[in-house]
C-alpha cells in the first residue's frame, strides 16, 4: 500500500508533467501552486476578478478530492503577480473562511507568475485521522 497518494482535479492540471498538483502523506495535504483556471475549459481567463474566483473554487475541489474541506487547511500561501490582486484576492478568502477566529495562516508574495496567470495558492492541510 502506498502511503503517499498524487492529487489531480479535473481541468486544472499543474502543467508541469510529471508533478502532480499535490500529494497527501497520511492525514497531511500540500499542495503545488493551484492557479485560477476554468476547470470546464482548463483554461485561465484574462480578467483577474474570474481567475481570483476559480483559484478559490479550485482549492474547494482539490481539498474535496484529497477527503476534506477549506476548513483542514492550516495554511495559504498566495502568490499574485502584482499587488493589484490583494483585494480580490481578501473578497474571497472573506467567502472561504468567514470566521475571523477560524482562519488558516496566511502568506503573501509578489511574483512573475507564468501562462497568464495573475494568481496562485499553494496550501498545507491536515485532515481529521
Amino acid at each position: 500500500m502506498t502511503y503517499r497518494k498524487s492529487i489531480e482535479i479535473e481541468g486544472v492540471a499543474h502543467g508541469n508533467t510529471p508533478i502532480p498538483l499535490g500529494s497527501k502523506l497520511g492525514n497531511m495535504v500540500f499542495s503545488s501552486a493551484i492557479a485560477g483556471n476554468n476547470p470546464a475549459t482548463g483554461l485561465i481567463p484574462e480578467e483577474p476578478a474570474e481567475q481570483v474566483k476559480y483559484v478559490f473554487q479550485n482549492v474547494r475541489s482539490f481539498m474535496e478530492v484529497a477527503g476534506g474541506s477549506p476548513e483542514h487547511i492550516g495554511k495559504v500561501t498566495v502568490l499574485v503577480q502584482d499587488e493589484s490582486i490583494r483585494d480580490l484576492v481578501n473578497e474571497e478568502w472573506i467567502k472561504m473562511f468567514p470566521d475571523p477566529e477560524s482562519r488558516p495562516a496566511r502568506h503573501s508574495k509578489v511574483t512573475q507568475l507564468r501562462q497568464g496567470a495573475v494568481v496562485q495558492l499553494e496550501i498545507i492541510a491536515v485532515l481529521p485521522e
